[in-house]
């Protein structure tokens, strides 16, 4: 009987501390299924959204509430899952134009209101069957893809509808080497299924991306190359961000450089040259320049920086600028918006910008804030574009991300005074 005793109480003991060591699962966590071998992964993004435009000649006031679910099943011995998703965006205000362009089909083509490019849909925003095991993925079907910085390739995840891509999409990530290729034949815009003709642009896309990455820093070279069906180019007639090209250029950045205890800033730089291609007519070749430094102290980051998508005065026809259609835009050039299609004479944005976190404040978990000045011009023959202030604020209450935007760009040249105030409150597991 002692000895019966003496060896199952420390058994019990080991079953009991692991049991309670056990964390206790949360609401959204993946679900375990077939005696563990597979989970059920419940998908729930909602995020309601007040945007107001106050610009020179026209106005708009937009209440949206967008919410993704789905779910994804994977099964852990073999690396396979799939993954369902759909996307359902209402208006609870509709004082806005939904279009930035003229789309007389649709109801939500409002001509006398500013552009608010959150138009009400539903439709299937990803479904994808991938395989990740041992550094090697791939992923088949629609899909979100953001690649580095987004400045070429994402998902404008700022809108209420997400662009996606029906693709092909394998990486490599092998120590210090990482590979990136994706074949797509259709970006699948943010316009969503009221979007008309751009609803989803159809051709042959082709993202590389190849890195390597040490102590020091890392770098990558990457070639994007876009060949948009003749239906959805846009001619010289009719311009737009719709422009068959191939860019090809590297980018990389160094690993924080130590300054003193708790201070350390980081370089970061890219190079792109860009041609037109294929269907093009417009006989071109722009290049692209970027530069940032950041200054971290403690909780706080300075960052000073310039970025120039050029321009190409004997271009055919005229001066032909460097273009990123598939890019995230609203992330660069200011949050006004005034950029999302490169000007003719180029671009060219010099920032600086100042940026904190407050991790002791706990009566609002995760607060932080960002403030962005901008002075914009052009690429060739000197011109002056605008100045823009962009500032937010964020922070969470219970499991509620909040978020307080605003931005103000002043015309000197190009388009119109524009004011811009976002209120966003946001749930996702």
């Amino acid at each position: 009987m002692i000895r019966y005793l003496l060896t199952a109480a420390p058994i019990a003991l080991i079953a009991t501390t692991a049991y309670a060591a056990a964390p206790a699962p949360k609401f959204g966590d993946p679900v375990p299924f077939a005696d563990g071998t597979m989970t059920f992964d419940p998908i729930v993004d909602a995020r309601l959204r007040w945007e107001d435009v106050d610009a020179t000649t026209k106005s708009a006031d937009a209440i949206t509430l967008r919410v993704r679910a789905g779910a994804e099943i994977k099964h852990k011995a073999s690396g396979l899952s799939a993954l369902v998703e759909g996307t359902g965006t209402v208006a609870l205000d509709d004082r806005y134009n939904g279009f930035p362009y003229a789309n007389t089909a649709s109801s939500q083509y409002r001509s006398a209101q500013a552009v608010i490019p959150d138009p009400q849909n539903a439709a299937f925003n990803r479904f994808q069957i991938a395989y990740q095991k041992q550094g090697i993925g791939l992923t088949v079907g629609r899909q979100r893809i953001n690649l580095d910085d987004q400045r070429f390739v994402g998902s404008v995840g700022w809108r209420q509808n997400e662009q996606t891509f029906d693709a092909v999409r394998g990486t490599v990530n092998g120590g210090p080497i990482s590979l990136d290729a994706t074949y797509a034949i259709s970006q699948r815009t943010i316009f969503g299924n009221d979007g008309g003709p751009r609803t989803a642009y159809n051709g042959h896309f082709i993202f590389l991306n190849g890195g390597l990455k040490n102590a020091l820093g890392s770098i990558k070279g990457f070639a994007y190359i876009l060949d948009y069906d003749k239906t959805t180019f846009s001619n010289a007639a009719a311009r737009s961000t719709l422009d068959s090209s191939q860019t090809y250029g590297v980018r990389g950045n160094t690993a924080p450089i130590k300054l003193a205890k708790s201070i350390n800033f980081v370089l970061t730089g890219s190079y792109a040259n860009q041609r037109n291609y294929d269907r093009n007519a417009k006989s071109y070749n722009a290049d692209y320049y970027f530069g940032e430094a950041a200054l971290n102290v403690m909780n706080t980051t300075f960052t000073g920086g310039y970025e120039e998508l050029g321009a190409d005065r004997g271009a055919t026809g005229g001066t032909w600028s460097f273009q990123t259609p598939m890019a995230t835009l609203h992330k660069f050039n200011g949050t006004a918006d005034l950029f999302l299609t490169t000007p003719a004479n180029g671009l060219a944005d010099t920032y600086v910008g100042v940026a904190g976190k407050f991790p002791k404040v706990k009566a609002l978990p995760g607060l932080n804030y960002g403030v962005t000045y901008h002075w914009f011009g052009s690429a060739v023959n000197s011109l002056k574009y605008g100045n823009e202030l962009d500032a937010q604020i964020g922070f969470k209450i219970s499991k509620i991300t909040w978020l307080v935007k605003y931005a103000d760009y002043q015309a000197k040249g190009f388009g119109a005074d524009t004011k811009k105030f976002w209120l966003q409150a946001e749930y996702a597991f």
